[in-house]
């Protein structure tokens, strides 16, 4: 019975020998020999243009690249991957050779401008928007707009004068509110925008609003929140001279102007990718009139009513 105990005991330690061997193997760098820790990677992959990208532009994989370069040098963010990147619009100029951000296409997140580069023989200017002039405040650099100019009517006084005390006096009653694309104000391109900051956690959160009848509580009601957005835009001087006139004229300061999104798609060749300035659509402006004449809109009526005489008493 001992020497069968001591048989088994040496056939324990022979395979406790064996399953340790096999774990010295199995671990990383057990079984090559090297002796040493894995060594951590000092570079990594980052996509970078192969070609200057302008502003506005659809990035597509031929303006792209990736590369291996030292960690230390990989800009934080920058993107890994070019498929993350094909389909987007560049929101800032990109040079060949530069890494592709987050900030590159707009991902900041943090309402800011960092720098406006203004493109050459054009003016910047800022005009101010809200959730109904400004295309719910989506607006981003490198979009396309047009400017809807909206004049009230008292930007055209109707008057009569008198040829005696040659007095003038203004006719009230009459609608003057005239709205119009000029083809001037087609296809401006935004620079930049500003939103305000980001509320922080410990702002008081308005109640949510009630579901819609219909919605079976699914659905949340959309509220307006009066948001405003400051848009940058490349103009030229007599652009400039435009917007400004009618802001000044605007019975209401976010009334006066707003703006249009336009496809980006209609201002870069397909085929080169290069930026291209679509023709101009004519359009005839908008008065009371027109409405009438062109979409059958109907004027209010004069109702006119005879009051009798009063007999004379007898």
């Amino acid at each position: 019975m001992k020497r069968s105990n001591r048989l088994v005991l040496l056939v324990g330690v022979f395979l406790a020998i064996v399953a340790f061997v096999g774990i010295l193997v199995v671990l990383p760098g057990g079984g090559s020999g090297t002796g040493g820790p894995v060594k951590a990677p000092t570079t990594g992959d980052v996509v970078v243009a192969t070609v200057d990208i302008p502003l506005s532009t659809r990035i597509t994989v031929d303006q792209l690249k990736t590369i291996n370069i030292a960690l230390t040098a990989i800009t934080p963010g920058a993107y890994q991957n070019p498929s993350q990147v094909v389909g987007q619009i560049a929101r800032q100029p990109i040079g060949a050779g530069a890494q592709v951000t987050p900030s590159s296409l707009g991902v900041t997140g943090s309402g800011s401008i960092i720098n406006i580069d203004c493109p050459a023989t054009f003016r910047c200017m800022a005009i101010q928007v809200d959730q109904l002039t400004g295309v719910g405040t989506v607006i981003k650099s490198g979009d396309f707009v047009d400017v809807i100019i909206g004049l009230q009517g008292e930007a055209f006084p109707v008057i009569t004068t008198n040829p005696v005390d040659r007095s003038v006096t203004v006719v009230t009653g009459l609608n003057g509110t005239s709205v119009k694309t000029p083809l001037l104000l087609q296809g401006i391109q935004v620079v930049g925008t500003l939103l305000p900051p980001v509320p922080t956690e410990t702002t008081a959160q308005a109640p949510a609003p009630s579901s819609s009848p219909g919605t079976g509580g699914s659905q949340r009601a959309t509220a307006l929140s009066g948001q405003q957005e400051i848009v940058i835009l490349a103009v030229t001087p007599q652009q400039e001279e435009v917007i400004r006139f009618t802001q000044l004229s605007g019975a209401a300061p976010l009334g006066a102007v707003s703006l249009v999104l336009r496809s980006a798609a209609d201002f870069i060749d397909p085929i080169t990718h290069q930026a291209v300035v679509p023709p101009p659509v004519v359009t005839t402006g908008v008065i009371l009139k027109t409405l009438v004449d062109s979409y059958g809109v109907l004027p209010p009526e004069v109702v006119e009513t005879v009051t009798p005489l009063a007999s004379p008493k007898r």
